[in-house]
Parts: structure tokens; sequence; C-alpha cells
């Protein structure tokens, strides 16, 4: 056992020489430009965690007093990648340029890089802001119509807008062939129009567009017929007050009469429903007392002579009756002040009270005194046809 040991021992010599023959092969395969076999099978980076790994093998404190100088700059130290800090090995190490002199010493190391450079003047800064608005701030160009959007509004979405319901259901109505506009039928999706010119209408009734507003009110009794009043009086302009554009009444009721009155910004759709040319009807209930006659009706209808003029009613009947209490309904197309009290009381029954329950297709209903409420499209689209719009 003691022999092997001694023989182990002598043997170290030869162990010894051969380290010094490697170290003066890597010497050789240094000068020669050749990588040492460890570092052709490692790649060898900076920064901190390339270093640790790098110093038993590439030359670091175990290296050091057997490699001599070259050893130590094939190392580059505990931080630096092998070959890559010496003035030889700089070409030959796995990684960039960082831990010798050659690539800027301790501070170029570990991937701290150089020195920051001297802050830019805030006057150059501007300057830069400057520029990048300018040149996104260009005027845009203008492209022809055959590459831009095209004009108007799709014909489903300004329907949807007017209230005929979703757009999908806008679709079917044209799919139906329900929908016209300026008076041919549309049978294609997609048509683009303008809401302010071109004339819009679903089963012959005419769609109102979004800029034209319509209201009933029922009036009650005391409140004048007018949007403002000098006196202070309460007008129907308090009714309609926060709204996005002015409104104007559609003719008038006197302060005593209750019932329908309309009230739009539509200044051609008014003119029309109080001109007498259009004729439209409006249906009065009147509470009188009687005994009536029978032919009352027929005198209403026959026409009777007032100081203005004959006034004719459209039609006539009684609708109830309570002992000497009647309520009677009289329907007629003119529009003269205080038109229906005037023939009742010519003919001998005053009247008591008076509501106006109808003003053309638009009906009063069970709409409350004082309330406000915005026509349907369809109630407008009655209201058009009626003055042929």
């Amino acid at each position: 056992m003691r022999s092997s040991g001694r023989n182990s021992r002598g043997s170290g010599s030869g162990g010894k020489n051969y380290r010094g023959a490697g170290n003066r092969r890597d010497e050789q395969q240094q000068r020669a430009g050749r990588p040492r076999p460890e570092e052709r099978r490692y790649d060898v980076g900076d920064g901190p965690k390339a270093g640790p790994k790098a110093g038993p093998k590439g030359g670091g404190p175990k290296a050091g007093p057997k490699g001599g100088p070259k050893a130590g700059s094939q190392g580059g130290g505990p931080r630096g990648g092998s070959q890559s800090g010496g003035p030889r090995g700089g070409s030959q190490g796995g990684g960039p340029r960082t831990g010798g002199p050659s690539a800027g010493g301790p501070k170029a190391g570990g991937g701290r890089g150089r020195k920051p450079g001297p802050a830019r003047p805030r006057e150059y800064e501007a300057q830069i802001e400057e520029r990048n608005r300018a040149r996104h701030d260009k005027p845009r160009v203008k492209l022809p119509k055959t590459f831009g959007e095209q004009e108007g509004e799709r014909l489903q979405k300004v329907l949807a807008r007017a209230g005929m319901g979703s757009r999908r259901a806008c679709e079917d109505l044209i799919d139906q062939a329900r929908v016209e506009v300026n008076g041919k039928i549309v049978t294609e999706q997609g048509m683009r129009v303008d809401p302010e010119k071109d004339e819009i209408k679903v089963d012959g009734l005419t769609v109102a567009t979004q800029s034209y507003l319509f209201f009933a009110l029922n009036k009650p009794a005391g409140v004048v017929s007018t949007m403002e009043d000098p006196d202070g009086r309460q007008c129907l302009g308090d009714y309609v007050t926060n709204r996005e554009t002015r409104l104007f009444h559609v003719g008038r009721l006197d302060t005593e009469t209750e019932g329908i009155i309309l009230l739009t910004n539509h200044g051609e759709l008014a003119h029309r429903l109080t001109h007498p040319r259009y004729g439209v009807q409006k249906t009065y209930l009147a509470a009188i007392q009687g005994p009536l006659p029978r032919d009352l009706g027929k005198q209403l209808k026959s026409g009777i002579q007032l100081e203005d003029g004959y006034a004719r009613a459209d039609h006539f009947r009684v609708v109830q009756n309570t002992g000497k209490n009647y309520l009677v309904e009289v329907s007629l197309h003119e529009g003269r002040k205080h038109i229906v009290r005037r023939m009742l009381a010519e003919a001998g029954f005053p009247v008591d009270k008076l509501v106006r329950t109808a003003f053309g297709p638009i009906a009063l209903g069970d709409q409350k005194s004082g309330w406000l409420r915005r026509l349907t499209n369809t109630e407008v689209g009655m209201l058009m046809r009626e003055v042929d719009l």
C-alpha cells in the first residue's frame, strides 16, 4: 500500500510537467489566435453572472500564479469574460469587450455602460416638441368623394333615430318595400339620404327628422295662448322651458277654453295646419243647458249667421244628457276666434265649459290637464299627410 503511495507521489512530478506543458500549449494556441478548449465549450459573457463562473477556469485567483501576466489577461478578473479584457485576447472572448483595459477599464465592465452625457437644454427640448406637433398637426388632406366618406346618412340609421325601431327592424322595413325616399320606393340596403332635404316616408307617412320637435299640450283653463305674456300671466311658454330650440304654438285657444294645442318648431307645418285652405278639422266638447231642439244639429250644419259671416259645423252630436245639462260634440274646420262659443250662443245656448278634444288626427285622449307629451312619428306623419307635406 505504501509503495503505491510513493508511486503516486512520484508521479506527481509527471503531473507537474504535464501542467507545465499544458500552459505552454495554451500560450502557443494564444499566439496562433486559437481559443482554449474550455473557451470553445463555454460561452462566457459579461456581467456579474458570468464573472464567478469564469474565475477558476479563465485565469481568476487560482490561475494567477501559474498563468502569469498572459493568463491574467485572458481571464479578465472575477467579472470579465474569458480573454475579453487582455491586449491579445480581446477578440477571442465569447462575449462583448467588457472586462479589460481596452474596453474601458473597470467602469465599462459589468454592463454598467458609459457615463450619461450632459442633459439637453430646455430650449432644445421645446424646439423638438414644436417640430413633432407641427408634423402631426398638418391640415387634413381633402380626399375626393370616391375615396373619402360618402355624403348623407344611411337610411336605416335615420329611420331608427326617428323612432321607427331598431336598425335591424328598419332594414326589414326597407326589405318589405315600405320605405320611400322622394317618392320612390327603396328596395336596396345602404342608401344614403339627407334628412334635412330628402322626403322620407314609411307606409305613406312622412318620417320626422331629429331636428324638428312636435308636442301636444293639454292646456288648462286660465292659461294664455302665447309663449310669453308681458302682464305676467301663466302662458304656454311656462310648459316648454329648458328646450334646446324655440317652439311656437299652432293656432290658439281662448283663455277659458281647455284642451289640446300643438307646439312645434316646424314653421311650414304650423302654417298649413292653421291656414283655411287646408281645412284641418278641430273637435270640441261643449257643456250647455237644455232642453235642446231636435234640429239644433241641422241649424249648425246649415250655417249660423255671425257678425263676420256664416259659420258652419261639420259634425254635431249629443254625447251626454243629465236633466237640463247637455254635453255636445261639435266639429268644424274653421279657426276664427271663439267660433264655437259664438255659434252656440247665436243658436240660443251659451257655453258653460269648452274643451278641444282633437286637432286634426291628433286626439287628446286621456292626457291630463297641464301635461305635455311628444308626438309619435306616426302622429307627425298623419299631420303632414293632412296638409300635403
